[in-house]
């Protein structure tokens, strides 16, 4: 019965988002035991992704709607399900392994679970990564890098979307403090995530971040980007969550990084480019590229690999010689991303080839 019930759990986690594929050394079953019960198993298999109450699901299964609802309280609290509370009225529903049941143990990860997300990392999980990753997350630019002159989009602009938010909570980056845990962190800013409106509201109550105004978001993301992280948020116009992350801990950088092409794989409308005449050979682009896409040719001076530049604009703002330029991709290959989550979720699965 054991297994059997975390197969299951794992084949529906492999309908949502990203994914969560099986793999050969059963890796998928240790993480999903270690933050299951048989019994917590059950009642998420009896869910889906759609808000529902105890009340709609205790006739399923066959209890009642208050002994219900005390499960789904204790799972939600434990960052197994998503809560959505308005009013009197509580609903509760089924999440992905990313986003979702990993960035929910951000208060309890530790490193037996750390090291067990890291070899799952390694294998199967990180092919379904980059092949879903343009789906997941986009890169959007530094404000800074981006000529006054451009008419940039505002779901292209960190700090307008920041400003439109009613509600930022701002976390660790799960990523890091993974990486972190068995002793192969970075040492950049940990608190760097932003979450907003219900999910933003979801951290709140479980004690996962702590709300922001947008003015002091902006200034965590200013920090962040000034750090050397890449500004990534939901890949909808109107983002749940928008991520600073690092090229040695993000999982999707990370397994980017181990491609010949990232660029490819990416959802991003900008690209760097460099007036090697104005480049004074100070190499600072090359430790701030995240991706590896800049190098120093024959004659000392800089050259960007476009296959692995995702436009992030990090090495713009800090060359000093003003040789580094974000510049709009053209028109045919520029993208607009889904108008919200819900868009986003129902795109990944056309993708994948996933029914409901």
């Amino acid at each position: 019965m054991t297994e059997d019930i975390f197969r299951a759990l794992q084949k529906r986690l492999d309908k949502y988002s990203l994914g969560f594929p099986a793999t050969d050394i059963r890796v998928e079953l240790e993480i999903l035991k270690k933050l299951f019960t048989e019994g917590d198993a059950a009642m998420f298999l009896e869910l889906t992704p759609m808000l529902e109450s105890p009340e709609s699901i205790a006739p399923r299964v066959s209890r009642s709607a208050e002994d219900v609802a005390a499960q789904l309280e204790d799972m939600a609290r434990r960052g197994l399900l998503f809560r959505l509370q308005r009013g009197d009225s509580v609903k509760y529903g089924a999440i992905p392994f990313v986003h979702g049941l990993f960035e929910f143990q951000v208060k309890r990860l530790d490193r037996d679970m750390a090291e067990l997300v890291e070899r799952y990392g390694q294998i199967d999980f990180k092919e379904a990564i980059i092949k879903n990753a343009d789906s997941f997350l986009r890169t959007i630019p530094v404000e800074r890098s981006i000529d006054v002159t451009q008419n940039i989009a505002a779901y292209d602009d960190a700090c307008e979307m920041l400003r439109n938010m009613k509600k930022i909570v701002v976390t660790d980056c799960i990523c890091r403090k993974q990486k972190g845990l068995i002793d192969k962190g970075c040492g950049k800013p940990l608190e760097a995530c932003f979450m907003f409106g219900s999910m933003g509201q979801y951290y709140l109550d479980n004690k996962m971040g702590r709300e922001v105004d947008a003015d002091e978001a902006i200034r965590i993301l200013t920090k962040a980007q000034e750090a050397g992280l890449v500004t990534q948020p939901a890949t909808s116009q109107n983002p749940s969550g928008m991520c600073n992350c690092c090229g040695d801990c993000c999982g999707i950088l990370n397994a980017l990084n181990t491609l010949p092409n990232p660029a490819e794989y990416v959802f991003s409308n900008h690209f760097a480019v460099i007036d090697q005449e104005a480049c004074s050979g100070c190499e600072v682009c090359i430790d701030r590229c995240q991706m590896g896409a800049v190098k120093m040719n024959d004659d000392d001076v800089a050259q960007i690999n476009p296959d692995r530049c995702i436009g992030c604009g990090l090495c713009v703002t800090t060359c000093p010689t003003d040789a580094l330029q974000l510049v709009p991709k053209p028109e045919e290959k520029r993208r607009t991303p889904p108008a919200n989550n819900v868009e986003q979720m129902m795109a990944m699965a056309e993708k994948r080839g996933i029914q409901f």
